[in-house]
Parts: structure tokens; C-alpha cells; sequence
């Protein structure tokens, strides 16, 4: 959908929420992927990462005031390629994998893909992800110098590269070589943070946040799969009541069963099977590690999100109803796809610790 103009109206998707307390009050802040005008998806380009603040969920919401940092931008905006120029010696905004850049088939390409904004140790940071259509495709960071609405510059772990080793993954488009993990996301306790990668992946950040400990081969959480076990993303973790949940997306696929009816399932890809939604699963554990529990499905649409506590302790979760396929794809649907929103969540207690969007019998 559109990408935002306006203070009050946010249209974009893979939606992110949370609420950070900063000098004893309460920040909202919201972010996702967004695209230009004039495209019908966010590629092969797209200009960059907006966010917007409040201080409460109802609002009313506002594009960061970047005006400070950058009088003649558009407001909201606090990172994109077009940034470039502003690098200088020991201080880069956008690395050379991250600029804009050309070819026959494509024309203008590079585009960031699902952000996260989080507050740790008094900081600002960014984590996010170049997409499919640049040189280099994978998660990276920013830090901001000053508060939320920046200035933010890359950190030192990503000048040459993503987060990661690089493998042969994505679409076949991109170039051998190019392809990293997607969708990082950082979970933070105390004084420690770690990267989640997709879709299992995570590694602990620096003492200085400037990168991460590097080991050989990054360390997986540990995970009970589905058998077979079909393709994953948007990896994201959150810690509540002592509980670590492992949030991912995943295409409920359909198919008709030997008796003739619709069987609703997460299998991978096949010849007789449809694409239909896009949901949150979700898996427990004691551990950040892991051996986290079987999955269940936490919300059926609400694929690609994150799970978050407002400052009175309500739990949320985003949404934004992903129109590649199936149900939000429908032509009298699609006008409602591609959405933020987000839905209250209802915890189970403790005997089986388990977080699903709040029944309607049980709304408030």
C-alpha cells in the first residue's frame, strides 16, 4: 500500500509496535516496511525507514520530527540509501552495499525491509534488513546519536557486510554471494542483547553494540519442528512472566484431504497446495536458548509480527494482513490488506504459558 505522507495515516506493512519507558514516561513507537509512490510492492526500490512516536497506543501518532536533523527531508524519515552523502571518515549512514544502484532488467534497486526501533542502555537503534533487491541482502543496525528520530549511523559490524555468513538463499535474481539471514530483530535483557536472525539464528551483541561476538558458525536456538518442517520467518522473541516466546510466520497452505475436504496445514510448497494465510506461531520456553515447545498458532493473519507490553501491562500484537496470497489477496479484500493494526493477546497462566490473540468471547 501507499507509503504515509500524512502524520496520521499509516499504511504500510510488516508492522512493528512497542513501548519503551524513557526518563519515567512511556514511548510508543511504531515502524514497517514501506513503498514509494507509483510502485505496487517495496521493490525494486524503496526510500528507506520511517517511524512514528506517541505516548500512548490510541495515539495520536506522529512522524518522528526529523526536522532537526534534516530541515528539508521529508519528516519521519530517519534512514534511507538516499543518505549516502552524508557519510564521513569514521562515520558511515549508508554502507556501499546499501546505496541505490542500477541494472538492465530492474532499473532502480535497493529497498529495507522490516525494521524494529529499540531503546537499550539510554540508546536508540534500528535493526533492519536490505531486501531482494540490494547488492547485498541481509539484516543490519543503526544507532542513533540523539534521540529516536536520530541522527542514526550504521554500526561498525555492518560496514562491509549483513549480519552473518552468506549463503545460497532467496530468489534467483540475486546475485551468488548476496544472500545473508533476513528479518534480524535484538532482544535485550538487563545489560546484554543479542540478535535474532532468521530463522533460528542469534548471536550476543558487543559489549559496545558496534557488532556481534563472532563465532564460528552462529549458535541456534533449540526447536521442536514441524515434520515436515515448511519455510519460517520473521523470527522475533519476547520474554513475559519468566517465559520466552519464539514468534514466526508461516503459510497456512490448503489442500483437499482423501475425504474431499479442506485440510489447513503448514506445509511446505507442493503442486496441490494454496497459499491462504499468512499467520503467528508461536513457541515456549525457560530458556533464550531454547528447547523451546511445539508451536502453536498464536493468530491466524497475523503473520510477520511482534508481541509487545504497553506500559500498563497490556499485551499486544501487530498485524498487517500480507497480501502476497490467498485470503487478503482476494480483489474484495486486497483494499484492507497491508495494514498496520494491532490485537490485544490473552495469556493461558502458568501451567501452560501460552500467548494467543484474545479470543472475541473474552474481549474487553
Amino acid at each position: 500500500m501507499p507509503r504515509p505522507r500524512t502524520e496520521a495515516r499509516l499504511r504500510h506493512h510488516l508492522t512493528y509496535v512497542n513501548c519503551f519507558v524513557v526518563d519515567g514516561r512511556p514511548v510508543y513507537v511504531a515502524t514497517g516496511t514501506t513503498r514509494v509512490p507509483g510502485l505496487n510492492a517495496a521493490g525494486p526500490w524503496n526510500d528507506g525507514i520511517f517511524v512514528w512516536v506517541a505516548h500512548s497506543l490510541e495515539g495520536p501518532w506522529r512522524l518522528a520530527d526529523t526536522t532537526g536533523v534534516r530541515p528539508d527531508a521529508e519528516k519521519g524519515k530517519v534512514w534511507s540509501p538516499e543518505f549516502a552523502g552524508e557519510n564521513r571518515p569514521g562515520r558511515t549512514v549508508v554502507a556501499p552495499w546499501q546505496e541505490y544502484w542500477h541494472d538492465d532488467r530492474f532499473g532502480k534497486r535497493g529497498n529495507a525491509w522490516a525494521p524494529e526501533v529499540h531503546h537499550f542502555q539510554g540508546r536508540w537503534y534500528i535493526v533492519a534488513c536490505m531486501g531482494d533487491h540490494s547488492r547485498k541482502v541481509g539484516s543490519f543496525m543503526l544507532v542513533s546519536e540523539g534521540g529516536v528520530e536520530g541522527p542514526y549511523r550504521l554500526v561498525e559490524g555492518n560496514l562491509e557486510k549483513p549480519f552473518g555468513e552468506s549463503f545460497i538463499g532467496g530468489p534467483s535474481f540475486i546475485e551468488p554471494g548476496a544472500y545473508h539471514h533476513i528479518d534480524g530483530g535484538l532482544h535485550s535483557e538487563g545489560d546484554d542483547a543479542w540478535l535474532v536472525l532468521h530463522n533460528d539464528l542469534y548471536a550476543k551483541f558487543r559489549d559496545d553494540m558496534e557488532g556481534i561476538v563472532t563465532t564460528t558458525g552462529l549458535p541456534r536456538c533449540q526447536q521442536t519442528p514441524y515434520s515436515p518442517e515448511p519455510y519460517l520467518e520473521g523470527a522475533y522473541v519476547f520474554k513475559y512472566k519468566g517465559k520466552y516466546y519464539l514468534v514466526h510466520a508461516a503459510w497456512d497452505r490448503t489442500s483437499v484431504d482423501a475425504y474431499g475436504s479442506t485440510r489447513n496445514a503448514y506445509d511446505p510448497p507442493g503442486a496441490d497446495r494454496v497459499q491462504y494465510q499468512y499467520d503467528a506461531v508461536v513457541a515456549v520456553s525457560d530458556s533464550f536458548e531454547g528447547p523451546y515447545s511445539e508451536r502453536w498458532t498464536a493468530g491466524v493473519g497475523a503473520g510477520h509480527n511482534n508481541f509487545f507490553e504497553d506500559h500498563r501491562g497490556g499485551l499486544w500484537a501487530t498485524f498487517f494482513r500480507n497480501p502476497a496470497q490467498g485470503h487478503w489477496k482476494d480483489p474484495e479484500r486486497v483494499a484492507d490488506a497491508a495494514v498496520p493494526g494491532v490485537v490485544r493477546l490473552e495469556w493461558t497462566g502458568r501451567k501452560d504459558a501460552r500467548l494467543y490473540v484474545e479470543r472475541r468471547d473474552t474481549c474487553r
